[in-house]
């Protein structure tokens, strides 16, 4: 959504456009309005003049999208340019007069202000031009929104998707996440399942083998060796189990929080990572859940394919959106489309989120995510 700042300057900037698209319909209605009216000259005519309502219903049309965010089919109705330019024109010059007038209010409250400092102006007098003022700075400042959103709904109206076509686009939208994140579990469930048999499994088996072997032997001193290995090693899947419970759902999360979470992530990194929160309280556990997952896949991925010697994990909030960047000095040339950073977008979009990376040859490499958290 468009600051305040940029509605302030596109409302502006839609008055100056407003004065041009006057200037051009008057000074082309001069110039090609004798030639439109005969026939043989009509038809190139109206072309020039259709050509100059094409430019400058572009023109507004950029000026929605540069200040207010507004997105519009590229194949527009070349019909409705002169209609909706015809429409625009009247809602601008209206801005034009509203604002006019609110900068008149302005210069009176100057000189009522110098006249109190002066002492020509009672106090009735005061009151009454300030409660006088009030109300039409009220009614002046209420011209000025219901213009700026007219403005807004005469575009969407004729160049704008229909609310059928975006509920459409909705659901499509929708249905490609769902699938996503149906795709994104099996692979989470297959890496799960890997680090389950590869890993946790091969070290159940040489344990039982090593107790079996301590069993059968005669030998005391054999025996107290090959038991003191099999302690060692239960150890070792000790370990390895709680970093697969770890990576599938870190309990800290839901005990501790985020900051405690990613500092768990930090501490197995092996390389340093410096984390900077800034938030102000709990995040929704989606919210919370999908930015652990992204921190700790991207900082898992540099770590074993960059070659980084440092990761810096940065997260806020603001204007009702987590934002999360981690960068890492390593050499760059991660795949957008593979399957670790593919799945943590799926996992974004389900949230309606959106995760960019860049991540050029040579580097650094960018992981930027924000999520709607209200």
């Amino acid at each position: 959504m468009a600051s305040f700042t940029n509605r302030a300057l596109g409302y502006l900037a839609g008055i100056l456009t407003a004065l041009l698209e006057a200037g051009y319909l008057v000074a082309g209605g001069i110039v090609l309005g004798p030639a439109m009216l005969w026939p043989r000259t009509r038809p190139a005519a109206v072309r020039r003049f259709l050509a100059g309502v094409r430019w400058l219903t572009g023109l507004e049309l950029r000026r929605r999208s540069r200040f207010f965010g507004d997105v519009f089919p590229a194949d527009r109705d070349e019909r409705k340019t002169l209609p909706y330019l015809a429409a625009r024109l009247t809602t601008g010059l209206l801005s034009g007069v509203v604002v006019g007038l609110l900068g008149f209010g302005v210069v009176l409250v100057v000189l009522l202000t110098r006249g109190v400092i002066r002492g020509s102006v009672g106090i009735w007098e005061l009151l009454a031009q300030v409660l006088l003022g009030g109300v039409l700075l009220f009614l002046d400042v209420q011209g000025i929104i219901a213009l700026a959103a007219l403005d807004g709904r005469l575009a969407r109206r004729y160049f704008g998707p229909s609310e059928r076509e975006l509920l459409k686009r909705r659901i499509a939208e929708l249905s490609t996440s769902r699938a996503g994140i149906v795709r994104a579990v099996d692979r989470e469930r297959q890496r799960i399942e890997r680090d389950l048999h590869d890993g946790v499994q091969q070290r159940l088996v040489a344990l039982a083998m090593l107790l079996g072997r301590a069993r059968r032997h005669r030998d005391p001193v054999e025996a107290g060796r090959l038991l003191e290995q099999a302690h060692r090693a239960s150890e070792e899947v000790l370990v390895e189990l709680r970093e697969v419970a770890w990576r599938a759902y870190p309990s800290a999360l839901d005990n501790l929080g985020l900051p405690e979470a990613l500092a768990g992530v930090a501490e197995r990194a092996g390389i340093p990572v410096r984390i900077d929160l800034d938030l102000p309280a709990r995040l929704p556990r989606p919210v919370e859940t999908a930015t652990y997952f992204v921190v700790s896949e991207a900082v898992t991925n540099a770590v074993k394919h960059s070659g980084a010697t440092a990761i810096a994990v940065v997260i806020g909030h603001g204007r009702g959106r987590v934002h999360a960047r981690i960068t890492d000095d390593g050499g760059g040339g991660a795949d957008p489309a593979g399957s670790g950073l593919s799945g943590l977008g799926l996992r974004v979009a389900a949230l309606d989120g959106e995760l960019f990376v860049s991540s050029p040859p040579g580097g650094p490499t960018e992981i930027t995510v924000e999520i709607p958290c209200e």
